[in-house]
């Protein structure tokens, strides 16, 4: 196959040594276009192409320019190639077996090409697996994937709880557990459940009271949690309800507490040995998950809660754990600001979970938990220049732009800027900017400078569930 690489001459080191690289699999032309690869003209690709033989073109991923008509006049296909250069390697070395874009970088097209058979996979994997049982049509436990369970605390006291209970669903919840406190009322808990009883999804029911927990069994489908203080009370209901339940340990054992469980009629089960925090026996907790012949619970959102590291990491490690004890059901919580995105995140993470099977790490698997950190850090090449000036301080003193200050926030998943009582919204800064420019709402460089850097600073905000201040640090 004879492929041509435009490139521009500042990365032309970095593509020559790929293209030897791969010199034994294709016949590469590395062609020198310009300084920079991405200022690539179809006038220039054309007179390349031209009578040449080539059997396609890649270009740089950061060209703009369409080379549509370039396609039709030389008959040879142009696709997108990476963004950057030193990715070069990671296109090349799967050519024979992926078909690239004519419009989407290589490096964004493949990540979603793999993305898109990552989910297939996990899709197809679970519709085949088999499990213990179902909880309103949900498989639960046996090789099923690990199912995400998270709460909302005091439910009865929500000022929206049907818009809370369909936003964690949205986010990657299997099951959605509401938690009652010692001041709730049987009729709270009816009430409660019948705001939510057309969602048809996995509730769950939390609440050790055996007077509650009656309340909620017209609609709840799981119930947590049962020991040998509520069985004797509320056993024999559960059963009649068809609700599972997850059994805890108290005075008495796990093992006891289920085969109590079990005695009442209760026939679908889910065991809680109960995950200690750090630093008060997690460790030590984990080998109560290796003595339970049932299904398990395993209780990370203590665990993340409780310890001050971003949750993305810690969701991926225990949720690895709990795959390797077996369990199946996991629970979070967003009940913190440190916590939010938990749901979501510990979801991928049982995905991951899932195409883990055949293989010895979760790496490289299309489905990631890499949010403020890259796989592989890019190497580009020097910046060359003849004068270096180094910059002074910005001035103390400075001056405003005529036209007036213009106040940034963020409202929801949205970046609005307000300019004399008229509100601009938008979800990408660059939309909000333009705007702004549309409307000559600024007249100095150095304020739309000042504009650009608060402005995308709001949507990094949003993108990482961040709080936002203007003129404050990120």
């Amino acid at each position: 196959m004879r492929i041509l690489l435009p490139t521009g001459s500042t990365t032309e080191a970095t593509v020559r040594k790929t293209a030897e690289r791969f010199s034994g699999r294709y016949d590469i032309t590395v062609a020198i276009t310009g300084e920079i690869a991405s200022f690539l003209t179809p006038r220039q690709l054309r007179s390349l192409l031209a009578g040449a033989g080539y059997d396609m073109a890649i270009v740089s991923g950061m060209c703009t320019a369409s080379f549509a008509e370039v396609e039709d006049a030389t008959g040879v296909p142009v696709y997108r190639g990476p963004r950057h250069a030193a990715d070069l390697a990671l296109v090349l070395s799967v050519l024979d077996s992926v078909r690239l874009s004519g419009t989407i970088p290589a490096d964004d097209f493949l990540a979603a090409e793999r993305r898109a058979e990552a989910c297939r996979k996990v899709g197809e994997r679970e519709a085949a697996a088999d499990c213990d049982f179902l909880i309103r049509g949900l498989k639960v436990g046996g090789g099923s994937r690990i199912k995400v369970l998270a709460e909302i605390m005091d439910a009865h006291k929500q000022d929206d709880l049907r818009a809370e209970v369909e936003q964690f669903f949205a986010s990657g919840a299997d099951i959605v557990d509401l938690g009652f406190g010692f001041d709730a009322t049987p009729d709270d808990v009816r009430r409660v459940f019948r705001e939510v009883a057309d969602i048809d999804r996995p509730l769950a029911v939390d609440s050790q009271e055996p007077h509650l927990i009656e309340a909620a069994l017209e609609r709840a489908d799981l119930v947590l949690s049962l020991h040998e203080g509520n069985i004797p009370m509320v056993g024999a209901a559960v059963a009649a309800s068809g609700a599972a339940a997850v059994v805890v340990p108290r005075d008495k054992s796990l093992d006891e507490n289920l085969a109590t469980a079990e005695a009442a009629g209760i026939s679908c089960l889910i065991a809680d040995p109960l995950l200690q925090p750090v630093g008060s026996g997690l460790v030590a907790s984990l080998a109560g998950f290796e003595t339970v012949d049932c299904p398990l619970f395993f209780g990370a959102g203590n665990v993340v809660e409780l310890l001050d590291a971003d949750s993305p990491g810690a969701n991926a490690l225990l949720c690895a754990m709990a795959h390797e004890l077996g369990s199946a059901v996991i629970f979070t919580s967003e009940h913190s600001d440190k916590t939010k995105g938990s749901v979501a995140e510990m979801r991928r993470a049982t995905e991951m979970a899932v195409l883990l099977s055949g293989r010895p790490y979760p790496k490289d698997l299309g489905l990631d938990l890499l949010i403020l950190k890259e796989k592989r850090r890019r190497r580009e090449p020097p910046l060359e220049y003849d004068t270096e000036i180094t910059a002074p301080p910005m001035p103390e003193e400075i001056e405003y732009d005529p036209l007036g200050c213009i106040r940034i926030g963020i409202e929801g998943d949205c970046i609005v800027a307000v300019h004399d009582g008229t509100a601009i919204r938008g979800r990408r800064w660059e939309d909000v900017f333009a705007a702004l420019l549309a409307e000559g709402r600024l007249s100095r460089m150095d304020h739309a400078a000042y504009l650009g850097k608060e402005l995308y600073k709001a949507e990094l905000a949003i993108r990482f569930g961040r709080s936002f201040e203007q003129d404050g640090t990120f």
